[in-house]
């Protein structure tokens, strides 16, 4: 069996080396010269961990962040908790090379040249789709900065929008963030500008300084493609398959999750129809979360609102559900 990845991000690659295990030969394509930085907020939630044991991925080597604790922090007040699973930060371009080294190493053709894409069965994991309507559209940014580190992951709630900070590899703290359109574009972009509005951010990061330029995507949009007609022998994985929300630090999880399984199902020639059906059981809870959680902070009760829902709560919620085999 014959199997072409579209795609090298998390989700492509786990499903490279799922289709190899399984026996398959695998080509994987992607036009980007890899590894590379990309805008990603750089958690490894607890959920993956069993997913990269299985994929035979061993972090340790790169000595990804200890994350043991949780911040949320609103314009008004802050919520503490300790994760009840330890998490991880490593950066994408660290994470990118260890999981295309493992595919490699299982015999994966990677080429930047155009593939056959209708060829079958198909992995698809070349990324989301994208908004169209104008003014109302988001916007993700990133940055890397050095300075005293620290094991919780913070999620800083700013004007329709917000800023997540957790610790990487190497002393590194990665900085991602998402906003409208309409609150960037009167900042001219200036994502430092758009950081400095909460004051509780401008003391969070005055320990740092700024190491890299910053990286954006957009506009984004969120959906799923868990109803749409499967196509037969193609499996959308990652965020080809499903955008959620990115607070809910379910992204990375979700695309080896998905690409895992994708990779299984394509070498199996299994049925598209029940690759969707199962993704959706992984995936379903963290976006339905989200999509409540995003519309309560876009209210005038926000802070009200936000200040009622337990942080135990919210991390189960937002958690996927992990598929350790079929």
């Amino acid at each position: 069996m014959r199997v072409t990845v579209v795609g090298a991000g998390p989700a492509g690659a786990s499903a490279a080396i799922s289709a190899s295990l399984a026996g398959a030969q695998v080509v994987l394509h992607d036009r980007s010269r890899f590894p590379r930085h990309k805008v990603c907020g750089e958690f490894l939630s607890p959920e993956m961990l069993p997913v990269l044991e299985r994929l035979g991925v061993d972090l340790a080597g790169r000595k990804p962040a200890r994350i043991e604790r949780l911040r949320l922090r609103f314009p008004r007040f802050e919520k503490n908790a300790s994760l009840p699973e330890c998490a991880y930060g490593l950066s994408r371009y660290a994470f990118d090379e260890l999981l295309i080294g493992r595919a490699r190493a299982l015999g994966t053709e990677l080429t930047r040249e155009a593939v056959d894409q209708s060829a079958r069965p198909l992995v698809t994991a070349n990324g989301r789709r994208q908004a169209s309507t104008k003014g109302d559209r988001l916007f993700g940014f990133k940055a890397h900065f050095r300075g005293p580190t620290s094991d919780a992951i913070e999620l800083h709630f700013l004007e329709r929008g917000y800023v997540g900070i957790n610790s990487v590899e190497d002393g590194i703290t990665n900085v991602c963030g998402l906003a409208p359109e309409a609150v960037l574009r009167g900042m001219n972009f200036e994502y430092d500008e758009y950081l400095w509005t909460s004051p509780a951010l401008r003391e969070r990061l005055k320990p740092l300084t700024r190491v890299m330029e910053w990286m954006s995507v957009g506009p984004l949009i969120f959906g799923t493609r868990f109803r749409e007609g499967a196509v037969e022998g193609v499996y959308p994985a990652g965020d080809a398959l499903s955008f959620v929300d990115p607070f809910t630090g379910t992204g990375m999880a979700g695309a080896v999750i998905t690409g895992r399984l994708a990779g299984e199902f394509a070498a199996g020639a299994g049925a598209a129809i029940q690759y969707l059906a199962e993704c959706r059981k992984v995936l379903r809870s963290p976006f339905l979360a989200a999509s409540i959680f995003r519309l309560t902070l876009q209210t005038r009760a926000a802070d009200f609102a936000a200040a009622m829902i337990p942080v135990n709560w919210l991390v189960r919620l937002t958690r996927p559900r992990c598929q350790p085999g079929r």
